[in-house]
């Protein structure tokens, strides 16, 4: 089961996923909100695991909703406007649904939701993943991780050694990591805040000399390091 609330400023949009939500068997819809400050509230209590979130809300849009969650649930996100799209998916949302959406197009985002959640749940131990390179399944302790790298659908994870590719989008390779150990700071970049040799406002550079881009979605995060 595939807990889930949804925030919105617009009743009547949350009244639809409320019945298009009844209608999927594996979700779980406990809470609904038009005002995103009580949602905070909420999650701190009672955690889930995906969000339903709209974009342009009064006082606060929903990126920067979620991007202020310390932990963060899966996330799909709502809105009338297409252009947010680009922003969304910068912050791993599972999809994008674009106002007004069908029933049939709620339900391929909610199975995409269901598919991660069951992906993040079968998640390797504490200290090691395993990556798919060829034929090999190699392991990768998280103390050895520096970062990783998106490139379309495949993820370079790169350590001080060796660099390891493999197909899967970023999204699915977040997954695989605990959230404490490392952070998105670019759309293409995952990273060891341990492995930090300098961040600064628009490059982090790493222990092992690599420098990466941060993205300005991100910027809030990487500033939380630093105090």
């Amino acid at each position: 089961m595939l807990t889930c609330i949804a925030i919105d400023d617009e009743p009547i949009a949350l009244e639809i996923i409320n019945a298009y939500a009844s209608k999927v068997p594996f979700l779980m819809l406990k809470a609904e909100f038009e005002d995103a400050f009580d949602a905070i509230a909420w999650l701190q209590r009672e955690p889930v695991d995906l969000i339903f979130l709209d974009v342009k809300m009064p006082d606060i849009s929903g990126l920067e909703f979620y991007n202020s969650l310390n932990k963060k649930p899966l996330v799909i996100f709502t809105t009338a406007y297409s252009e947010h799209a680009v922003s969304s998916f910068e912050l791993d949302a599972v999809d994008f649904l674009l106002k007004p959406f069908s029933l049939s197009r709620f339900i391929k985002a909610c199975n995409k939701a269901n598919e991660l959640h069951g992906f993040r749940n079968a998640a390797s131990p504490k200290d090691h993943l395993f990556v798919k390179s060829g034929q090999e399944q190699l392991r990768i302790g998280y103390d050895e991780l520096h970062y990783l790298e998106a490139t379309g659908n495949y993820v370079t994870f790169v350590t001080a050694d060796k660099k390891i590719v493999t197909r899967m989008t970023i999204t699915e390779a977040r997954l695989l990591l605990p959230e404490e150990k490392f952070i998105r700071i670019h759309r293409s970049f995952i990273a060891a805040p341990g492995k930090m040799a300098k961040i600064e406002r628009h490059q982090v550079t790493m222990l092992n000399k690599d420098v990466l881009p941060v993205g300005l979605s991100y910027l809030d995060t990487l500033n939380r390091l630093k105090k």
